[in-house]
C-alpha cells in the first residue's frame, strides 16, 4: 500500500491511528538516567514486539550522557514513543512518573539495559487477559554481559503458592518482566520512595495482598549483568530496603498498621526499630555480597567482583558465618590470581584455611578437575588421530 495517492487520505489515516492509540491496551514504562550505553538495544527490543496494541511511556530524570538524544531520535520515528523529561529525583519516584502517566489497562515494566523477547507482551497480555485473578505477571530470564554474550537462564516459580512462599524470604520477580494491571498498581499507591532501590519488591508485596500472582516459564528478557548497575552499586542500601519491605509486610500480615510512613527511610537504624536486628542484617549483608560477586565474575566484571569481596572482608564480620567468609576468602584469592598477584593470593587461602579448615580441599578440587577435563580431551584427540579423522566433523566437540 502507498501513502502517495491523496494527503486527505493519509491525514484522515494517521487521525485514526491516533484515535487508536490514546487508548491502547498496554502502556510500557521506561525510566532513564544515564544510560545510554544500552539504550538504543532496549528500545528496540520493545519497539519490534509482535504485540503491537502498546505506548511506550520513557520518563528522563535528570540524564546528563546522550540518553535524551537517543529517545528523541526514536520518538521522532515511532509515535507510541511518549517522553517526559523530569528533574533529577529517586528510582521510585521516576518510576511512578511514568506508570500513573499511563494510559492502558495493562502497565509493563522496561529497564534501559535489558532486551526484551519479541513475544514478550503477547505472552504476557494472552495469560493475564484469561487470568482475571492475577494481578501481575513476570517470566524468567536469560543473564547476559555486556556485551550481550549468554551467561546463564534464571528460572522463577511460577504459581501463584510457590510465589507466595518464596516473597516472604526474597524476591521471585524480575522487574522488567513484570506486567501488571493498571489497577492493582493504583489501588495500592504505587512504588514507595522509602525503599530507594528495593521499590520493586516493597509493591509486588502490597499487589500480593490484593491479587494472586504468576511467573511465565517462558524466558521474556535478556537481563543485563555490568558493572553501573544500581543493584550493585547501591548494593548495601538495596539489602536494607529488601529486609524493611520483608518487616513491613509482616506488620501488615499480622493486623497491625505499616510501619513505613510518608517521608521515611529506610535505614540500618530504622530496620533495628523494625525488630530486624543487626545480626540479620549482617548475614543479610554478605549473602547478597556473594551472590552479586558471583554474577561479576560470571559477567567477567572481575575487578568489580573483587572490589566488592574486599569491601565486605574489611567490614564489620561480627555475626557471619565462617564458611561465608571463608569463601569470600578464596573468590578474592582466585581473582588476584587472574591478575597475576600469586603470592598476595596465595596468604588469602591460607587466611581461608585458617578461618575453616574444610575449605582446604577446595583449591585441589579445582585443580584434579581441570588435570581430568586435560586428560580427557588428550583421550579424545588420539582416539580422533587413531581412527584417522579429523575431530568435530561427526562425532562433535571434543571435551571442555
Amino acid at each position: 500500500m502507498s501513502w502517495i495517492v491523496d494527503p486527505r487520505i493519509r491525514l484522515a489515516y494517521l487521525q485514526k491511528a491516533e484515535s487508536e492509540m490514546s487508548n491502547p491496551l498496554v502502556s510500557v514504562a521506561m525510566v532513564t538516567c544515564n544510560a545510554d550505553r544500552f539504550l538504543a538495544q532496549a528500545i528496540e527490543s520493545i519497539l519490534d514486539q509482535t504485540f503491537r496494541d502498546f505506548e511506550f511511556i520513557i520518563v528522563d530524570f535528570g540524564s546528563t550522557d546522550k540518553s535524551v538524544s537517543i529517545i528523541s531520535t526514536y520518538a521522532a520515528k515511532d509515535r507510541r514513543i511518549r517522553l517526559h523529561l523530569i528533574p533529577n529525583c529517586s528510582m521510585p519516584e521516576a518510576r511512578n512518573a511514568a506508570c500513573f502517566l499511563a494510559q492502558g489497562q495493562y502497565i509493563a515494566i522496561m529497564d534501559a539495559d535489558d532486551v526484551a523477547a519479541k513475544d514478550r507482551l503477547l505472552k504476557e497480555v494472552d495469560f493475564i487477559g484469561t487470568h482475571p485473578e492475577v494481578g501481575l505477571v513476570g517470566g524468567a530470564v536469560e543473564w547476559i554481559d555486556s556485551n550481550g554474550q549468554s551467561l546463564a537462564f534464571n528460572y522463577v516459580p511460577t504459581g501463584d503458592s510457590e510465589i507466595r512462599a518464596s516473597l516472604a524470604v526474597r524476591c521471585p520477580f524480575w522487574h522488567a518482566t513484570v506486567l501488571m494491571r493498571r489497577e492493582a498498581f493504583a489501588l495500592v499507591g504505587g512504588y514507595r520512595s522509602a525503599f530507594a532501590v528495593g521499590e520493586d519488591y516493597d509493591l509486588w508485596l502490597r499487589i500480593a495482598e490484593h491479587f494472586q500472582c504468576a511467573n511465565l516459564r517462558e524466558v521474556l528478557l535478556k537481563y543485563r549483568i555490568h558493572s553501573g548497575q544500581i543493584s550493585v552499586r547501591k548494593l548495601a542500601q538495596q539489602t536494607v530496603c529488601l529486609l524493611g519491605a520483608q518487616a513491613a509486610a509482616k506488620s501488615r500480615k499480622n493486623g497491625l498498621p505499616d510501619p513505613v510512613t510518608e517521608g521515611m527511610k529506610i535505614t540500618a537504624e530504622a530496620l533495628t526499630d523494625l525488630g530486624v536486628t543487626r545480626s540479620t542484617q549482617r548475614r543479610a549483608f554478605a549473602s547478597d555480597y556473594r551472590r552479586w560477586i558471583r554474577h561479576m565474575c560470571w559477567a567477567g566484571e572481575y575487578s568489580t567482583a573483587l572490589n566488592a569481596a574486599l569491601e565486605i572482608l574489611r567490614s564489620d564480620l561480627e555475626d557471619i558465618e565462617p564458611w561465608q567468609i571463608a569463601d569470600l576468602d578464596l573468590v578474592v584469592a582466585e581473582l588476584l590470581w587472574r591478575e597475576g598477584q600469586f603470592l598476595t593470593s596465595l596468604q588469602w587461602v591460607g587466611r581461608a584455611v585458617l578461618t575453616r579448615p574444610l575449605v582446604a580441599g577446595r583449591p585441589l578440587k579445582s585443580l584434579l578437575g581441570g588435570l581430568q577435563r586435560v586428560w580427557e580431551r588428550t583421550l579424545f584427540w588420539i582416539d580422533a588421530a587413531s581412527i584417522g579423522r579429523r575431530p568435530g566433523l561427526r562425532g562433535g566437540r571434543p571435551p571442555r
